[in-house]
């Protein structure tokens, strides 16, 4: 499912017009973005939590000319499920 057709199915879950899902979803990932980068955690109780990774600097190597790569250290988002929220699907 691509993000049109997750809006699309949204808005029909919601009762929305696909215009007003699509302003929803986007103000939610900005919302997100926003406090990821402000150093917040998200917490959605039931469901699981967001948070930022430190990722640290590494070597590695291109594979087409195999030749040494530094990898810069950098941030990455990291979303752990609850154990309820996985229970639903098993």
């Amino acid at each position: 499912m691509n993000k049109t057709e997750f809006i699309k199915a949204m808005a029909v879950k919601a009762g929305f017009t696909v215009k007003d899902a699509a302003i929803a979803f986007e103000a939610m990932l900005e919302t997100m973005t926003e406090l990821l980068k402000a150093g917040e955690k998200i917490q959605i109780i039931g469901v699981g939590g967001i948070s930022l990774k430190d990722v640290p600097a590494k070597n590695g190597i291109n594979p087409q000319t195999k030749e040494k790569v530094a990898i810069p250290a950098c941030k990455k988002p990291v979303v752990k499920f609850s154990g309820s929220y996985k229970d639903l699907f098993n």
